[in-house]
């Protein structure tokens, strides 16, 4: 195959037992596909530790809406970075409760204070941040 390396590893066999345990509940296709994944999942790592390197994330809120002012200080954070905030989806939950999934896209440092912002806003019940890489990032 052309651009690819093969080399080899050593584990103890407990280990690769874990391994291909792991390998089979994830249905990834082989060793090989999971060691990559790691290895993906190894490098957006470093590069949000690093925090000066372009990089998405997804941050999901949910709040109630009848919490007095909370749907004003949310949308004027997201203002505050509407180059950062790519796209936002609302959706209505129940009669009080919204869930908020907002797409961010910049430097990795300002996407991380931007989601803990929003999380930390009196009011907001749940927050999560999932970030990653570029797709040109991880090769």
């Amino acid at each position: 195959m052309p651009g690819v390396t093969r080399f080899g590893i050593s584990l103890d066999e407990g280990l690769l037992a874990k391994f291909d345990r792991l390998i089979g509940r994830k249905g990834l296709g082989n060793r090989s596909e999971a060691i990559r994944d790691l290895i993906r999942d190894s490098l957006v790592r470093d590069q949000w530790e690093l925090g000066d390197e372009e990089a998405v994330g997804t941050l999901t809120l949910v709040y109630s809406h009848e919490v007095r002012d909370l749907e004003e200080r949310l949308t004027e954070l997201q203002h505050a970075h509407y180059r950062t905030i790519v796209s936002t989806l609302h959706v209505h939950l129940d009669p009080h409760h919204c869930l908020e999934v907002l797409v961010l896209r910049g430097k990795a440092s300002l996407l991380k204070t931007i989601a803990d912002k929003l999380i930390g806003t009196r009011g907001v019940r749940h927050g999560t941040f999932s970030a990653t890489a570029e797709g040109k990032a991880l090769g």
